[in-house]
């Protein structure tokens, strides 16, 4: 069995079988793989990089290299039933055209990335000064790419701010499950989202 992080893990179950998936920012496709592989899904997926496609050209996947700043333009309204983008949100300069990208090729987006509100960070910021490192990204503000931090609590308000539906929602502290809803933004070093357009029919 392929060992997954454990976000990739918690998406899996939020991907129903036999459905067409999109995953976005696929990397080296550990995860499309496994879709493939244990849910039968039809995946396809697209990466920047040229190391990330070539590995998922060897698995068998169908990925294309290409910029998600570019957008989604290539495919139509409802093409998927899921939109993956798993720990790549905080890198790109426009989350906000991406999610509505999403949610128009897919009827559902599926969405994982760190959380620069858990109480470590805080603690790191309020007796360092200096931006701290998400538990779950070990990469220094200053690398390349660049991130942007967010939190569960930002994400929550962006959502609201853009008529997105939150339908699903798992918290991690590591790669165990955060039951406390009340403390989750505290409590939680990865958070997962499945959204839907509210004005999808």
């Amino acid at each position: 069995m392929i060992a997954l992080r454990p976000d990739l893990q918690v998406i899996t179950d939020l991907i129903a079988p036999n459905t067409k998936v999109l995953d976005l920012g696929c990397g080296d496709g550990a995860l499309l793989d496994y879709l493939v592989s244990h849910k039968q899904v039809r995946g396809r997926g697209i990466e920047l990089t040229e190391e990330g496609v070539l590995a998922c050209v060897r698995r068998g996947l169908s990925v294309r290299q290409g910029n998600l700043e570019e957008g989604l333009a290539d495919y139509p309204d409802a093409s998927f039933d899921s939109v993956i983008l798993s720990q790549t949100l905080q890198f790109l300069d426009n989350p906000t055209y991406i999610l509505r990208e999403m949610l128009r090729v897919g009827r559902q987006a599926v969405i994982s990335f760190p959380n620069w509100g858990y109480w470590r960070c805080r603690l790191s910021l309020l007796l360092t000064g200096r931006i701290p490192l998400a538990p779950d990204l070990p990469q220094r503000w200053y690398d390349i790419p660049r991130w942007q931090a967010l939190t569960v609590a930002d994400f929550g308000r962006l959502c609201r701010h853009i008529d997105v539906r939150i339908t699903r929602q798992v918290y991690l502290a590591g790669n165990r499950r955060v039951r406390s809803r009340r403390l989750k933004n505290l409590l939680t070093t990865t958070a997962i989202f499945a959204l839907e357009n509210k004005n999808r029919k």
